[in-house]
C-alpha cells in the first residue's frame, strides 16, 4: 500500500512555497464569507491561518488565546463581525496585500 501525505500538509506545503497561492487562499476564504458560505470560508481561513502564521503567533499578537481562535474558525464556531474583521486586517498586513469588495453592477 503506498501512503500518501493527508489534504491539510499538502495544502499546508503549498501555501509556504507560493505567495500566490496563499494570496488566492486567503481571497477564496473571505469571497466565501461574503457570498454568506461562512461555514466554507471558515475552514479555508483555518486552513490559511495553519499555514502561515499559526494560532498560535496569531493569538500572540492580537492578544487572544490561541484555543479560542480555533474554536471561532471550527465548523460549530461562529466568530463575531468585529473579531473576523481585526483578523482578516491583520493576516492581510502579514501577507502585504490589500483585498477590496468591489460592486460588479456599479462598475
Amino acid at each position: 500500500m503506498v501512503l500518501t501525505r493527508s489534504f491539510n500538509d499538502t495544502i499546508k506545503s503549498r501555501i509556504q512555497q507560493s505567495e500566490g497561492f496563499r494570496r488566492a487562499l486567503l481571497r477564496e476564504a473571505i469571497g466565501c464569507m461574503i457570498t454568506g458560505d461562512l461555514e466554507t470560508g471558515k475552514s479555508v481561513l483555518r486552513k490559511y491561518i495553519n499555514g502561515t502564521v499559526g494560532f498560535v503567533k496569531l493569538g500572540a499578537d492580537l492578544g487572544r488565546s490561541p484555543k479560542v481562535l480555533m474554536r471561532m474558525f471550527s465548523s460549530t464556531g461562529n466568530p463575531q463581525a468585529k473579531n473576523l474583521f481585526e483578523i482578516v486586517a491583520y493576516l492581510q498586513k502579514i501577507e502585504g496585500t490589500v483585498l477590496e469588495v468591489i460592486d460588479r453592477a456599479a462598475a
